[in-house]
């Protein structure tokens, strides 16, 4: 009996000891549920790899804590419905998921999100995901409001006073950026006109070229995603408008210069403010941009995007809220991003329990395109300094 005792003893022990240390070498599991499909996927794909990216360079340092990040990774095919299955594969297993670049999407899943209790880093910038707060859903873009703001700076300081918007119907990105126009222009001066509709599967602007015309509109802002950017970009310059054309962080990426070439040139965009981070002064912000520059160029042979600034700001602020909660407890997790300031290539991050989406205005660049490249206005050189 007491031989039986000792045996059962050592194997609980055995058992115990061997609990103890692969909880401690256990993964940090991470969920990417992400457009590598459908209508959003030039957003999604350098969402996932610069995701992909940052999992590495951290694990190649030795983790967080001594612990790798494992990521697993679903594609919702630009589908809301889709977004919500995947989440649903993954809530068992995640310790935090990043969510779709395409706002329908991230605003399907954000109910699931505040059942499970999951930190939830959303790629897409719509403001209904914060407004009012969910506390599991931090949002890792400049919303689209705070994007409205700094255009409005730009035309006030530009005295552009008159400015049409056209915006898709079908996006509650572009929604939220055409009601933050709306919401805050008077503030800067600024009277909208004529407002514009279309949806994510137009391909002709013809109409609202000729209601732009025939009105004393002083600038053209577009707010959109994917293809009809490129569209309506193209049959902007063919038109030979005489006013500015505006686009959005959405066509912030090779992605939309490539297919759109020499039209491109001379319009006005907004951008994180990594997109052009070698134009920044020295300092943390510069420091932060280069790494995710540096690195992503070298293995892609191309500048990283609006969407892999999104998609690497987001491992990293994930990564430093672990850290600060000494491990991966959901709730730690969220309250240590609650009280979370970090620099990132896209820009300083300061998350309260009132505010998850982190960034101002100070971090989006109003920039032109010049010979295919991004090249900040005078505007936005003289706020880095």
């Amino acid at each position: 009996m007491r031989r039986a005792i000792v045996l059962v003893l050592a194997i609980c022990l055995a058992g115990c000891g061997g609990a103890a240390d692969s909880a401690g070498d256990d993964p940090i599991r991470i969920g990417q549920i992400v457009s590598l499909t459908g209508n959003y996927s030039p957003l999604g794909t350098e969402n996932q790899k610069s995701v992909a990216l940052a999992v590495d360079t951290i694990n190649a340092a030795g983790g967080i804590g001594g612990r790798r990040i494992e990521l697993t990774v679903r594609d919702d095919k630009s589908l809301p419905d889709q977004s919500v299955l995947a989440f649903n594969e993954l809530k068992e297993d995640a310790d935090a998921i990043i969510g779709s670049p395409f706002s329908n999407s991230a605003l399907a899943t954000i109910p699931l999100v505040d059942r499970e209790e999951i930190p939830y880093l959303s790629l897409t910038p719509a403001d209904e995901q914060i407004n009012p707060i969910h506390p599991y859903v931090f949002v890792v873009p400049a919303t689209s409001a705070t994007y409205a703001e700094a255009a409005l700076q730009y035309f006030q300081a530009s005295k552009l006073t008159r400015v049409a918007v056209a915006f898709d119907t079908k996006s509650s990105y572009a929604v939220a950026g055409a009601k933050g126009l709306q919401a805050k222009a008077q503030q800067y001066g600024v009277t909208l006109g004529p407002i514009e509709e279309f949806q994510t599967t137009a391909t002709e602007f013809s109409a609202i070229f000729t209601h732009v015309r025939a009105s004393d509109a002083q600038a053209l802002m577009f707010w959109g995603t994917g293809a009809p950017g490129v569209a309506l970009t193209k049959q902007y310059a063919a038109q030979n408008l005489d006013i500015p054309l505006v686009l959005t962080g959405s066509q912030a990426s090779k992605l939309f210069l490539d297919p759109a070439g020499p039209a491109a040139d001379g319009v006005t965009i907004a951008s994180s403010i990594g997109v052009v981070g070698s134009y920044l002064p020295a300092g943390d912000l510069k420091a932060a941009a280069d790494e995710l520059t540096t690195a992503f160029q070298q293995k892609y042979g191309y500048p990283p995007p609006q969407f892999a600034q999104d998609g690497y700001s987001g491992v990293k602020l994930l990564a430093a809220a672990v850290e600060k909660a000494g491990g991966t407890d959901r709730a730690k997790v969220r309250d240590a991003l609650e009280t979370l300031t970090l620099t990132t290539p896209n820009g300083t991050y300061t998350y309260s329990p009132t505010n998850h989406s982190g960034l101002t205005t100070d971090f989006i660049s109003i920039n032109t395109i010049e010979g295919g490249k991004f090249v900040p206005t005078e505007f936005a050189k003289a706020r880095f300094q």
